[in-house]
């Protein structure tokens, strides 16, 4: 299928190399405003090495204004790494939506440029779709505990967090017939067919309800993999909206759980 892609974009790809007959990994990693991290991640992406696969970086820079943007400049012409330069931040949504339009990968794996996950956990959350167990995997940051985010000398927001999270998940799963622990993890992997028929809309991190809800409407209810996680502070960046991020994710819960699935009645793949 084709997925509709946003306007206003000017986009930078090195050409497509390939070699038949091994699967392609395609890693979208959206960037805004993450100088203090960017460098330190996409090399440890890089450093990471696959055996049996080839692998493509997708980096989705949304003009940040703290530098950001001259330092994936840096990575142009590297032959793994396309780069998409957008004209305004959109949204973490909207810029990972941007990548998904030129991935050329047979599974898609959704990667943050901050700290909070760690690489090394890629081969555990890729191997149920390498070894066709899965189409959809999830890299749950519980590990056994609920407590998933402590912001040092922030009990009281940790707490709020941590509630947050316990809460929306029951939601989710309540509204979509599921048991999943970790929904909203970042760490999503999945086969591209995951994705034919559908047009992905959401712009910010309610992309995650959405891509969760929709697969699982398509009957691909996703494994589940501990992964580490270390959360990082509003000082350190984070992005989520307390108040706002969490009516958006309501709406879209009732958008995506009881609206229209499929762009078109009839869905066809390219």
């Amino acid at each position: 299928m084709t997925w509709p892609e946003p306007n206003g974009l000017t986009v930078l790809c090195r050409k497509e190399a390939n070699e038949k007959g091994r699967p392609r990994l395609s890693i979208v990693l959206p960037v805004y405003n993450e100088r203090a991290t960017f460098e330190q991640l996409i090399e440890t992406v890089l450093e990471k090495t696959f055996d049996t696969m080839e692998r493509e970086i997708i980096i989705v820079e949304s003009n940040s204004s703290d530098g950001s943007r001259e330092l994936v400049m840096q990575y142009e012409n590297h032959p793994e790494i396309k780069v998409i330069y957008e004209n305004e931040p959109r949204g973490k949504g909207h810029a990972v939506r941007n990548g998904l339009n030129h991935v050329s990968g047979d599974i898609i794996l959704i990667q943050d440029a901050d700290l909070e996950y760690d690489v090394d956990d890629y081969d555990a959350i890729i191997e149920p779709i390498v070894t066709f167990q899965r189409l959809f995997v999830l890299g749950s940051r519980h590990k056994g505990s609920w407590k998933m985010r402590e912001f040092e000398k922030r009990k009281i927001l940790s707490a709020v967090f941590n509630s947050g999270q316990l809460f929306f998940t029951w939601l989710i799963n309540v509204a979509c017939g599921t048991r999943l622990k970790d929904p909203f993890t970042m760490y999503k992997v999945f086969h591209r067919e995951c994705l034919y028929g559908l047009q992905l809309e959401s712009n910010r991190f309610d992309l995650d309800w959405e891509i969760v809800i929709k697969f699982v409407r398509k009957g691909l209810v996703p494994l589940e993999i501990p992964v580490n996680y270390r959360s990082r502070s509003f000082a350190e960046g984070k992005k989520v909206r307390p108040i706002l991020d969490p009516i958006l994710w309501i709406i879209a819960l009732l958008k995506f759980r009881y609206g229209k699935l499929y762009h078109s009645e009839s869905p066809q793949e390219e």
